[in-house]
């Protein structure tokens, strides 16, 4: 927790300082004379890597995929140039969402439980991803590069800082957003959040979304926490008055009726988010049962209901539930992954390799599907040819930390010790523990010694990130 702060705010200060003759800033862009969006990026890749080490994350494929799909929609028809998008999904039930500099987009699971339609999903990111279009971080450097650096670092440092509650445990992590200086340290003015409510709206209409979704949300959680004594991390950073929701009310009726509001697919995601944060798949069962006989038609409380049978044990009424959704939908992704992940739960391992490759013949690039690919090859014993497909997906995905993790995994257990421990220090060097990275290369070099061109390569990956690691003890220095 310590180490977070001064790393941040120096990195932040550094950052801040005038751009080199080869990194010359966009031309009619102020801002990028002082923070360019190079070193946006930097900033926000430095800041991710200790963020991840900091936080507990949802490493479900399926949710991960959903929110990346979801969000590269809405950048494509956003002002964003600079599409190297990277994501953190946040293990927390709290409503929140954030777009770091340098193309961060953090989502938290509390807005999938908050968020009623995709729509209204929709709409905090579209409002998150103005933030970055319009370049509010530098454009607040600029605001103020007459102050004190160390004032300034701290400005900077904390766009990307707030503090969520892990729940019983009393362990405090922190959790990256743009919000939280808006209130403590004014951070954005409101002039840029009605800018960014504004451009949202435009984009939430350009992406095919009824831009109304926005106000409806704002105002839903404005009924909703108007006597809490402390409302939500989102409330706390985005205030929603009166003004600012009549405002976006306004500017969405001046858009044409119609517009996507809701998806199967958004209520889908919505079921396996509420089954993370009930107490027991039990009371997950419970509420999805209510929820059907409340709308006996809702498919998505009927695939939640399935889910938290599979987890509870109760693997032939699973089987019931899927069926008339699977007969229904006899290629959907979504419910063919809950029959795999039933048919290994119940150790019908041949059953769960037949489905999953059937339906990779139709989606072959589908990463949730090459993940559970993976998952019932190495219950065969399959190590080898699970490795394979994880360099495939790696190819994909060489940024994500819990793909390394799998990597290593499946290395150790196809006996590749030289290779267990070069994925393990890019799962580390992804997660900012710099020096269990160096070490793991370290233990692959020794292993490698007879092997002159490997040794060459591994070494050269480790004096890498040996300079990455200098990089930031200068910085807090």
């Amino acid at each position: 927790m310590n180490f977070l702060r001064p790393t941040l705010l120096t990195i932040a200060c550094l950052l801040a300082m005038p751009s080199s003759a080869d990194d010359l800033p966009s031309l009619g862009d102020a801002s990028s004379a002082i923070v360019s969006p190079q070193q946006e990026h930097d900033l926000g890749r430095a800041w991710l890597s200790l963020l991840r080490s900091q936080v507990a994350q949802l490493n479900d494929p399926q949710l991960k995929d959903y929110v990346e799909t979801t969000v590269y929609r809405l950048a494509e028809t956003s002002q964003v140039q600079d599409h190297r998008l990277e994501f953190i999904l946040i293990n927390t039930p709290e409503i929140n969402a954030f777009a770091a500099p340098g193309g961060i987009i953090g989502v938290n699971g509390g807005l999938f439980l908050h968020a009623e339609t995709e729509g209204e999903y929709a709409a905090v990111l579209a409002h998150e991803l103005a933030h970055l279009s319009q370049r509010h971080f530098a454009r607040g450097v600029q605001a103020q590069q007459r102050m004190q650096v160390p004032v300034m670092a701290a400005m900077l440092a904390g766009i990307v800082m707030a503090v969520a509650g892990a729940g019983d445990a009393g362990i405090a992590t922190i959790a990256g957003t743009q919000a939280a200086a808006i209130q403590e340290q004014a951070r954005f003015s409101r002039q840029n959040e009605s800018e960014a409510d504004r451009i949202g709206i435009l984009n939430l209409e350009k992406a095919g979304y009824d831009p109304r979704n926005m106000p409806t949300m704002f105002e839903r959680l404005a009924r909703q926490y108007r006597y809490d004594a402390k409302p939500p991390e989102f409330l706390m950073s985005h205030p929603v008055t009166e003004s600012r929701i009549a405002d976006t009310r306004n500017r969405a009726e001046q858009a044409k009726p119609g517009g996507k509001e809701d998806s199967l697919q958004y209520q889908l995601m919505r079921a396996r988010v509420a089954l993370f944060y009930e107490e027991t798949p039990g009371m997950a069962a419970k509420r999805f049962r209510a929820q059907l006989t409340e709308n006996p038609k809702s498919d998505a409380a009927r695939y939640g209901l399935a889910l938290a049978q599979i987890k509870a044990g109760q693997l032939n009424e699973a089987r019931e539930g899927l069926k008339p959704l699977l007969d229904k939908a006899p290629t959907d992704i979504t419910y063919n992954l809950a029959q795999i992940e039933l048919d290994i739960t119940n150790n019908r391992l041949p059953d769960a390799q037949q489905r999953v490759e059937r339906m990779l013949s139709m989606f072959p690039d589908n990463y949730p599907l090459n993940q559970e690919r993976v998952d019932v090859l190495l219950k065969q014993n399959r190590a080898p040819e699970a490795g394979k497909v994880l360099e495939k997906i790696l190819k994909s995905r060489p940024e994500d930390p819990d793909v390394w993790y799998m990597v290593a995994e499946t290395r150790g257990l196809a006996g590749d010790t030289i290779g267990l421990h070069q994925a393990r220090a890019e799962y580390f060097a992804l997660v900012g523990d710099f020096k269990q990275a160096i070490q793991q290369l370290e233990f692959a070099k020794r292993r490698a010694n007879n092997n002159f061109q490997l040794a060459s390569r591994i070494d050269a990956r480790q004096q890498e990130i040996i300079a990455q690691e200098r990089a930031v003890k200068e910085m807090m220095n």
